[in-house]
């Protein structure tokens, strides 16, 4: 977009009480934004949902002020700006209403064909929750996922640092501008973060740091993704929010169980029970819901199979299955000696292969 354009989107975004879902609207109906300010008061009324109360400071110019200083530090620190019109909009954003129309953003981001994967969870995350965290994004790995999250204590960071170890891209959704970084005890992992994706915010250099940043935040995170998924939390929480908001968006939720004594798994296991989430024990889990192994080609013939070159693992799965035809998971982990998070990467990566194929019930069988 133009200077100019971007001038007048950044006043459309900072006017009191009107929104993105009316700023929107807006556009719509005047063709830019721009437009908006040269457009008559009494059309702009006749927009369904547009009244006087959202109008009332759209012709203020103290925004206009406000929004010069904003560009000033874009231009001058060399922000990338995304517009909703424009065509490196997130695809799943572009169906959201209340969807930003304008997010800005930092480091080398490429969301253009991705899987997109939302991770999030209780800040006050256990040791059990991390390493589940990790083995789920170390199992999705073959398939390239970016993986997204608020950058925050626990679970957050814990599924940013599974995705630079496993050299995926991953993303910190931020909840206050680009000039600051919080926590500030995450400052050692910005380099990493940019260099194998980034950030971004539809937050302002000059917004005051606030809570409820935070629910407006959680929004982009479930809107942006194909699917979110909830670690750990607690009863109630920030991520129920964003599970929650993903339901309304039709995003497929997904929540690791846990024992009922557990604090930290009470949020989910509640998700779980009022059917408000898939339960999920492993990648196979979301590969096989979000239908990721299923494409629109035929299946292989064991006849092709055969020439599929197999690592040793893999191969001794394969011989398992093929006499078998089909099994359970936890029935292949044991008789092929291998714990079930390497087994579920092992079969993750022969499904990619075109070898063997989940059914539900975590089963498994030959192609």
């Amino acid at each position: 977009m133009t200077k100019e354009e971007l001038f007048y989107t950044l006043v459309l975004q900072k006017v009191p009480n009107l929104g993105d879902a009316s700023a929107k609207k807006l556009i719509q109906k005047a063709g830019s934004p721009k437009a908006v300010f040269t457009e008559k008061k009494a059309t702009l009324m006749k927009i369904d949902g547009i009244g006087s109360f959202k109008l009332k400071d759209l012709y203020s110019k103290d925004y206009y002020v406000l929004a010069e200083d904003e560009l000033k530090f874009i231009e001058s620190n060399e922000i990338k700006t995304t517009y909703f019109k424009e065509d490196h909009y997130p695809e799943k954003l572009k169906h959201c209403l209340d969807g930003p129309i304008l997010f800005f953003q930092r480091g080398n981001i490429n969301l253009n064909k991705k899987r997109i994967i939302s991770v999030v969870g209780t800040r006050k995350v256990t040791s059990y929750g991390v390493r589940l965290c990790e083995e789920l994004i170390e199992e999705l790995t073959p398939l390239d996922p970016v993986i997204i999250s608020g950058f925050a204590y626990g679970v957050d960071i814990s599924a940013h640092k599974a995705a630079l170890k496993n050299n995926l891209q991953t993303i910190g959704c931020l909840a206050h501008g680009l000039n600051q970084i919080y926590p500030k005890t995450h400052h050692k992992y910005i380099k990493d973060v940019e260099y194998n994706g980034g950030f971004i915010t539809e937050f302002w250099s000059s917004d005051v740091f606030d809570r409820n940043n935070f629910l407006k935040r959680n929004r982009i995170i479930a809107g942006i993704s194909e699917a979110t998924i909830v670690i750990e939390s607690a009863e109630k929480g920030g991520s129920l929010v964003t599970a929650n908001i993903a339901n309304s968006y039709n995003r497929d939720v997904f929540a690791v169980p846990g024992r009922i004594s557990d604090t930290q798994s009470q949020g989910c296991n509640n998700l779980i029970k009022t059917q408000r989430a898939h339960l999920l024990t492993s990648a196979a889990d979301l590969i096989y819901i979000l239908n990721w192994n299923l494409g629109k080609e035929k299946p292989k013939t064991i006849q092709k199979q055969l020439f599929v070159e197999l690592e040793e693992e893999e191969q001794k799965i394969y011989n398992y299955l093929k006499a078998q035809n089909k099994a359970h998971i936890d029935t292949i982990a044991i008789n092929c000696s291998m714990p079930v998070f390497k087994i579920t990467t092992e079969l993750l990566k022969l499904e990619l292969k075109g070898v063997v194929r989940p059914l539900p019930g975590k089963i498994f069988e030959i192609c």
